[in-house]
């Protein structure tokens, strides 16, 4: 498990393995989790937006990958895009 203070707000229902936080501000969080979920290992991709109203961070979006071949597309497919970006280190 990840060193950071504060515990990572997934379900209870989820054996949470590991995780890395990929950015966290006073508003956004975002984070890659290994779980076990039901006796199989899945990465989750979530992004959270933190709730003033009620104390605590609200899932805004969560992406699953359950298998490496899913992976592989998923890998394929961004690697594609990536030089279209246009940021440092993207070729253009």
């Amino acid at each position: 498990m990840s060193q950071e203070e504060e515990k990572i707000p997934v379900d209870e229902s989820l054996q949470v393995m590991s995780y890395k936080t990929i950015y966290k501000t006073k508003k956004w969080w975002c984070a890659v989790v290994l779980v076990n979920a039901f006796g199989h290992n899945q990465i989750l991709i979530y992004q959270w937006i933190w709730n003033d109203k009620v104390g605590k961070w609200k899932r805004k979006q969560k992406f699953s990958i359950n298998y490496d071949n899913n992976w592989t597309a998923i890998k394929s497919a961004i690697e594609e895009y990536l030089p279209k970006l246009g940021g440092i280190g993207s070729g253009q």
